[in-house]
């Protein structure tokens, strides 16, 4: 690539499912690279197979890329569309030599790779009208468009990441470049989309590394410049096996919804196969000051939720009071039945958000340690604030009903009457908190409960306690 040119990435999933976590890695790898050179990110929807691609999968894709923050360039472009182009290249190959018209059956084909079988050969086209006539096939046949490939010698795909990979010419056979219905094929249309689009740097997962190899003669044939490569290691489960849906093989909106952000998300898949050090809190503008493609490791990444979750948690301690009770009160409204959070009850967990996140490892652990700020009224009580409220817990309501009345309304104040209270009967604060907690909340753990009395306001907080206290 000249010295001069900026470079220009692209990112390219198929729609014919969700937008999963290696593909988002994918994707952040190309944006951080393209940010911090002052490159173009492309995104390319690759819709060619028909019958599996929806309006659904391509909706997902562009959700899961917006929530992370990965912004592109332009409109995004759809493979589909221009099979035209596709084809005209084709032709190009056919007029200049470089492809050929087979005729070759499908019951021939089978019969080649039935001997091939037989033999113990790696099943691959023969050959037999890359030099043939013609003239010679039957008259309105149907025929497929081959690449006239090297039979010699190696196609060395030079990658940042592998390092050079090479493949033998003779096991490489003529691919199909259009099939016997005018159609183009998958190998095809990505090189004629990544030369249209000017795309320089060629980032994707490992399991396209036996495409490059084919994509490169494509290429090469048609005398076009040769992209970057790099060629990412796969995910695997803590296990150390293939990533599945129990390890978090899981689509990207799925994890917005189990309630974590998208900085940790970022955060999280930037490590997954490459490090800075030992940095593990690493921002988006660090990211995209540090990340280059020559450290990404060769060996697969594995996925681990235990350090996903601490790192969420990071991002929610740090994240702004304000932005996280909008984050909650998004994750409600997700939820089925969807849940719609009043003025008052987001004032409420405003106000009660520093001590809410300082435990909450995902957005949904922090809407359901807020569920008491909700709603109003007497709350349902888990199995420890039933076992808190039997016996002396009720009898410490009744008695500390009136003097909270009559208290000044402010933390500090219900905490020093709650205080003397305790002192007078031979008892710890504790023993007077509890039994508050469990009236007000429905539950034993909570923010400070004199700053939770604060927040609900006498009237609430005076009309949960006396629902217990009898």
């Amino acid at each position: 690539m000249p010295q001069n040119e900026r470079p220009v990435l692209r990112f390219a999933p198929s729609p014919t499912g969700y937008l999963h976590i290696g593909g988002a890695r994918t994707a952040l790898f190309n944006w951080l690279y393209a940010q911090q050179t002052g490159g173009k990110f492309l995104l390319r929807i690759e819709d060619t197979d028909r019958q599996r691609s929806t309006p659904e999968a391509v909706a997902a894709i562009l959700d899961g890329m917006t929530w992370l923050g990965l912004n592109w360039d332009g409109e995004p472009m759809y493979q589909f569309a221009r099979a035209a182009r596709h084809r005209e290249i084709a032709d190009q190959l056919l007029a200049a030599g470089k492809a050929y018209r087979c005729y070759t059956t499908s019951a021939e084909l089978e019969e080649i790779r039935a001997r091939q079988r037989a033999e113990g050969k790696p099943m691959r086209y023969d050959g037999r009208w890359r030099d043939r006539d013609p003239s010679e096939a039957p008259s309105g046949a149907p025929f497929v468009v081959r690449l006239k490939a090297p039979q010699e010698g190696e196609t060395i795909v030079h990658d940042v990441v592998q390092g050079d990979v090479r493949f033998v010419n003779e096991n490489l056979d003529d691919m199909v470049l259009l099939r016997s219905d005018g159609t183009p094929t998958y190998m095809l249309a990505v090189v004629v989309d990544d030369f249209d689009m000017g795309i320089t740097h060629v980032i994707r997962g490992d399991d396209h590394l036996n495409n490059a190899a084919r994509q490169l003669q494509i290429i090469q044939a048609l005398g076009w410049p040769i992209p970057v490569y790099g060629h990412l290691p796969m995910i695997h489960g803590p296990d150390g096996a293939k990533l599945s849906k129990r390890h978090g093989a899981l689509a990207v909106d799925a994890y917005r919804d189990m309630g974590y952000l998208p900085e940790a998300m970022r955060n999280y898949l930037l490590r997954l196969g490459w490090s800075h050090g030992n940095d593990e809190i690493i921002s988006t503008e660090q990211a995209i000051d540090w990340f280059n493609l020559e450290t990404v490791g060769r060996n697969p990444a594995r996925f681990d939720f235990k350090k996903l979750d601490n790192l969420n948690a990071h991002y929610i301690r740090s994240t702004d009071d304000a932005v996280l009770t909008q984050e909650v009160a998004a994750l409600l409204g997700r939820m089925q039945p969807p849940r719609s959070l009043t003025e008052q009850a987001k004032g409420r967990l405003l106000a009660l958000m520093p001590a809410l996140k300082a435990r909450a490892k995902t957005l949904v652990e922090l809407a359901e340690a807020g569920d008491f700020l909700y709603t109003d009224g007497p709350r349902q009580l888990d199995q420890q604030a039933q076992k808190t409220l039997s016996g002396g817990g009720r009898i410490v309501l009744q008695q500390i009903l009136p003097i909270l009345a009559s208290s000044t309304w402010q933390a500090s104040a219900l905490e020093e009457a709650g205080r003397r209270f305790a002192e007078a009967q031979g008892l710890k604060l504790g023993e007077v908190a509890q039994p508050i907690r469990a009236a007000t909340t429905g539950r034993t753990a909570s923010p400070p409960i004199f700053e939770v009395l604060e927040v609900l306001g006498p009237e609430e907080s005076l009309s949960r306690i006396r629902a217990y206290a009898r």
